[in-house]
């Protein structure tokens, strides 16, 4: 088969094209003949060094995708050949097992079934920005911690970078499962993103005047922050939350200091979460492949241009342009096409 491989780390042209040989899946492992390929900045951010496998060891990357079960191990129970699946984490701590490649072996609490109504392009959209958005919209103390139809009726939800791949699945996730949405974004042309993944209402960050106009819209405050740039919003985010209120932080754009008003946290018992899903734990992960299939399969987590996320597409042996693109910051989601349905 065919597969992208690097033996070290750097910029992408250390990816290569390369022949290897299918493996069989062991226990508890299912085989999977990938059909799309999702890439993520985790997957760039591997490749050029974090958490990356040891120099020299063969690593393919791509942590999400989508494709057909075609091997089961022993004792798999709950899938069969011939079974659609979108795949996240794939190569979490198994360098050979992403999903840049026509076949890929994946232990099985990391597949979940794919409606037939999904595409595998959306199925291999879903995975990290998916999940993480599960997670952000799930940690406060007063909320579910599983989103369905319904689960956040009454919460007002924040979700800063609505145009980005993880703000855009917030966004649609808290609009499933009932919530009012008020995205922040840079500018005009992410704020009509934002709009068509369905955010109630839209900020411009850079106002002046940001945290007034999220205090009229939800003169309440915001129960749950999803933040993408903890540093850099952390001032206005504290502004415009109130008592009990859950900042869910899963990253940290610009990397700009996070500066916490201790005396008004403190006396506003707010909570700061980080979310990380590779180490969040197998409950959580169990809740969010059920909400997130559930989502998809009621048609609320469309991707393309008029749901306010663009594609683009690129062939497994583009997988280094592809990456490029992530590492650039491309408005939307990239995608590597690895097989026909």
């Amino acid at each position: 088969m065919r597969a992208i491989v690097y033996t070290r780390t750097g910029d992408s042209s250390v990816l290569e094209t390369v022949e290897r040989e299918v493996t069989e899946p062991a226990s508890g492992e299912i085989r999977v003949r990938v059909v799309v390929s999702g890439v993520n900045p985790t997957d760039w951010k591997a490749r050029r060094g974090s958490n990356a496998a040891p120099e020299g060891t063969p690593s393919v990357p791509n942590q999400d995708g989508a494709g057909v079960v075609d091997a089961i191990g022993p004792d798999v129970t709950g899938f069969a050949v011939g079974d659609r699946v979108w795949l996240a984490i794939s190569a979490w701590q198994r360098p050979a097992s992403g999903t840049a490649q026509e076949y890929t072996v994946t232990p099985v609490e990391r597949a979940f079934r794919l409606p037939d109504s999904v595409s595998f392009e959306e199925g291999a959209s879903l995975g990290v920005p998916a999940v993480t958005a599960h997670r952000a919209l799930t940690v406060d103390e007063d909320g579910p911690d599983r989103l369905s139809p319904g689960a956040l009726q009454g919460t007002t939800v924040l979700v800063a970078g609505g145009a980005g791949a993880v703000g855009h699945a917030a966004v649609q996730l808290a609009r499933w499962a009932g919530a009012t949405v008020i995205a922040t974004v840079s500018g005009a042309d992410k704020a009509a993103l934002a709009a068509a993944a369905g955010a109630d209402h839209v900020v411009v960050y850079r106002d002046p005047d940001a945290d007034d106009q999220i205090r009229t819209l939800a003169p309440d405050g915001i129960d749950i922050v999803v933040e993408v740039a903890g540093g850099a919003n952390a001032e206005l985010d504290q502004a415009v939350t109130h008592p009990r209120s859950t900042i869910a932080s899963y990253g940290n754009d610009g990397g700009a200091p996070m500066t916490i008003d201790f005396g008004r946290a403190i006396a506003q018992n707010l909570r700061y979460q980080f979310v990380l899903i590779y180490t969040m734990g197998a409950d959580a992960w169990t809740a969010a492949g059920d909400a997130v299939t559930a989502a998809a399969a009621d048609g609320a987590l469309p991707i393309g241009d008029d749901a306010g996320l663009p594609v683009h597409r690129y062939a497994l042996d583009e997988t280094a342009a592809a990456h490029d693109a992530v590492e650039g910051g491309i408005v939307g989601k990239v995608l590597v096409v690895v097989a026909d349905d």
